[in-house]
């Protein structure tokens, strides 16, 4: 049974919304605790309603948000916040490549069948989609785990085919290395895209 849409909630949105674009208008270029702080003490609002009030309009794209010193190279993006998923990649990345090489009695010899498992079967496709969706959100989570996985299985055969016609042949360094250079080489462009974006967005 699909509910009409009551009308009392959808007046008192409409009022919260109009409470905040005048609100950030008349402080000019706020901060978001400035804006918050101004809905509580002189709108009279909780504070988490204003808080919610807010977010629901920043999303509907009424306000746009921005860093007070926002990064102006590549080099001070990839120390940014907005950067932090990179280096949670590098350290996963690391850990992996130290629990496969140097782990091979129990109980920690799951930890490398998992870590060994998302290395080989998510991280690969997941970096691929990363570098060719910078945005994030042209993708749902479901949508971005299938591809990860589908590219994944693609892409590791083609690394081990590769492997095959060289020296090394196909063992267990010359595989978690070339994966690994992979999987850094995908982030880092990753991140050289994230970051062209997100100069675009702020401009």
């Amino acid at each position: 049974m699909i509910g009409l849409p009551n009308l009392e909630e959808q007046k008192t949105t409409d009022n919260l919304e109009k409470l905040v674009k005048d609100t950030a208008e008349s402080l000019d270029n706020p901060t978001l605790p400035e804006l918050v702080e101004k809905l509580v003490k002189e709108k009279r609002l909780k504070f988490q309603e204003a808080s919610r009030a807010v977010y629901v309009f920043w999303k509907k794209g009424g306000l746009k948000l921005s860093e007070p010193n926002p990064p102006s190279n590549l080099l001070s993006f990839t120390f940014n916040l907005e950067s932090l998923w990179f280096w949670a990649i590098t350290a996963l990345v690391a850990l992996t490549m130290i629990v496969v090489f140097s782990v091979n009695a129990s109980p920690l010899i799951y930890a490398r069948y998992i870590l060994g498992g998302v290395f080989i079967l998510f991280l690969p496709g997941f970096m691929l989609i990363s570098a060719l969706y910078p945005r994030g959100g042209e993708l749902d989570g479901l949508e971005k785990l299938a591809l990860s996985i589908g590219l994944s299985l693609a892409i590791v055969p083609l690394v081990g085919l590769m492997l095959n016609y060289t020296p090394w042949g196909i063992t267990l360094t010359p595989i978690m290395v070339s994966l690994a250079v992979l999987a850094e080489a995908l982030a880092a462009g990753a991140l050289v895209r994230k970051y062209r974006y997100y100069r675009l967005s702020s401009e």
